[in-house]
Formats: structure tokens, C-alpha cells, sequence
């Protein structure tokens, strides 16, 4: 499971270095694609082989789905860390998640997030109140 908030800095060569925490999970390799709200999502190559799996079970007919799939796996690469632990990011999911030098990577349970950082506090600070407002269920069961 991946969890926490952790800032590496993009190399010039567009490299960062995984989080110490993430990366025994993720030596075996790792697919990077476009994420919601502009930002990369990082899942284990399994992880990833199931989300696809589930995709495939849309119906054809369905517009959204083939859309969301399209922009899902046309942006998606694969990866293996080296023995630093450092991945590079293509240049595509650089430009599309707004990437520069500050970055904030983040545990999602699943999967492993990673934000423009100026973009993770400006969306965190969006949520935050709301989040410790709720009233109602959002997560069907979850409290």
C-alpha cells in the first residue's frame, strides 16, 4: 500500500527519485499515465494490468468509456526504476501534469501520485475544509 506526502525535486533530466517507501514495490517496474486533476498516476505493473482489465469490460458502445480509456492508455509508459531508485518522466506527462522542479508525490492506497507542487497545495487547501466538514457518506460503508 502506498501511503504519505513526500517533495523530490525533477532532476534536469526530467528524473526523480521515488520515495524510499515506495520503492520495494516498484522495482519490478511501473506504469505512469495522465491522472484526474492533472497529475501523473504511477501504478504497479499488476495494479495496472487489472485497472486495464476492468476497462475492457466497458461496453464499446459507450463513448465515455472509450474516451476515458483513449486518454488513460494513450498517455501510459512503462518504466523500471534504476538502483537509485530514480524513474524518468516523458516529456508528454511532464508538459500535461504542469511538472517543473518542486514536486509532491503521494500515497493513494494503490496507486502513487505525482503533482506540480504549487498545484497539490493549491488542490489540498481546496479540499482540506470540505473534507473536514462532511456530513454525509461518500464512500459508501467507509465510516
Amino acid at each position: 500500500m502506498f501511503l504519505g506526502t513526500y517533495e523530490p525535486k525533477l532532476d534536469e533530466k526530467g528524473r526523480i527519485i521515488l520515495p524510499a517507501k515506495f520503492r520495494e514495490q516498484l522495482q519490478g517496474g511501473l506504469i505512469m499515465t495522465r491522472g484526474q486533476e492533472h497529475c501523473i498516476y504511477v501504478f504497479t505493473k499488476g495494479d495496472f494490468e487489472g485497472l486495464q482489465e476492468t476497462l475492457a469490460q466497458a461496453p464499446l458502445t459507450s463513448k465515455e468509456a472509450r474516451s476515458y480509456t483513449r486518454v488513460l492508455l494513450s498517455g501510459a509508459v512503462d518504466e523500471v526504476p534504476d538502483k537509485q531508485g530514480r524513474i524518468s518522466i516523458p516529456p508528454m506527462l511532464r508538459s500535461y501534469a504542469g511538472l517543473d522542479r518542486d514536486l509532491t508525490v503521494i500515497g493513494t492506497g494503490n496507486r502513487v501520485e505525482i503533482w506540480n507542487r504549487a498545484s497539490w497545495n493549491e488542490y489540498l487547501a481546496e479540499q482540506e475544509a470540505s473534507f473536514a466538514d462532511r456530513e454525509e457518506e461518500v464512500i459508501p460503508g467507509l465510516f
